[in-house]
């Protein structure tokens, strides 16, 4: 059963009402799960070995999307309404957070994977909100079916196991490329100084198309997926890094030198429209560090509304 938390009479201002995402019903139970779209938190960040604090980022990003009202946007320079009656019509629901375990790294992971799995059952793209990156690796781990996972990101998140770390932040794409159903990785925006010789050359060696921030800047948004088999499913997951720090000052892992947001909704969009998106994720912000306005997390709840405005349109 899912329940209307706009109400029929009520006002609903940005700061009033509980906040699901776009002020979407709310879906208390998987197995009556009947959208094209379930949006979901992790609020998960026993990954980050810097800063945690992503943790609370689905509940700031849910109430960053009540700005929007529920019955879409309206944009000025396509002259289209997106999401019109997407919400209202019961298309999009939030069905609440994963089931975290604190300490229990492997529990959570399992938490989410089968999170994923279910939604997945039910014929629903999952949108997750995280929750710092290694949450990318059980959520694709949850799609079981042959996907092809791009990575929007500063970082390759390729780091190898050492002193027994294992599913850090900065792992999870190597556990990602070693998923039976991951038919190709592909990872844009990567320009950290940060990265490790010896990321690049695993992640290149297991066939993983690197695409730099440079290299980004000198395509075409179409011709970053030519190698991409058109039609076929994807998983997108975006690390709010990718965008030029100055953009993200609610992020641990900033990095200058990066895309602007036109940049990276032009390339979502130019994706979106190639492939058969079958979930997404987005992930690294992190309430604790940005400034008073919370534009960190209205920055993200803008872009998945505008990403959902054309996936569903």
């Amino acid at each position: 059963m899912s329940i209307n938390l706009r109400g029929s009479e009520r006002l609903n201002r940005a700061f009033t009402g509980i906040p699901t995402f776009l002020r979407a019903d709310y879906c208390a139970s998987l197995s009556e799960l009947n959208a094209a779209v379930a949006v979901f938190g992790v609020p998960f960040d026993e990954g980050s070995p810097w800063q945690p604090g992503s943790r609370f980022a689905p509940r700031s990003i849910r109430e960053h999307s009540m700005r929007f009202a529920p019955t879409g946007f309206f944009d000025v320079e396509r002259q289209q309404h997106f999401l019109t009656d997407v919400v209202t019509q019961g298309r999009l629901v939030d069905v609440g957070d994963v089931d975290v375990l604190p300490t229990n790294v492997m529990g959570t992971h399992d938490n989410i994977s089968a999170m994923t799995q279910s939604i997945r059952q039910c014929q629903a793209i999952p949108v997750a909100i995280g929750g710092d990156h290694s949450v990318s690796w059980p959520l694709i781990r949850g799609i079981q079916e042959p996907v092809h996972v791009v990575q929007f990101d500063a970082h390759l998140d390729f780091a190898p196991v050492t002193n027994g770390v294992h599913y850090s932040n900065g792992q999870p794409f190597r556990h990602i490329m070693a998923l039976e159903q991951v038919q190709s990785l592909t990872q844009i925006g990567i320009r950290s100084r940060r990265v490790r010789p010896s990321e690049f050359s695993d992640a290149t060696a297991q066939g993983s198309t690197i695409i730099t921030h440079q290299q980004f800047r000198q395509r075409s948004a179409e011709a970053l997926f030519n190698h991409l088999p058109a039609g076929e499913k994807c998983y997108i997951s975006i690390d709010i890094d990718v965008l030029d720090m100055a953009l993200v000052p609610g992020c641990a892992s900033a990095e200058p030198g990066g895309m602007q947001y036109d940049e990276l909704l032009r390339s979502l969009l130019a994706l979106m429209a190639r492939m058969e998106v079958v979930g997404i994720d987005l992930v690294e912000v992190n309430p604790q560090l940005d400034v008073a306005t919370g534009v960190t997390s209205y920055l993200a709840a803008h872009l998945l509304v505008e990403m959902l405005g054309h996936l569903l349109q």
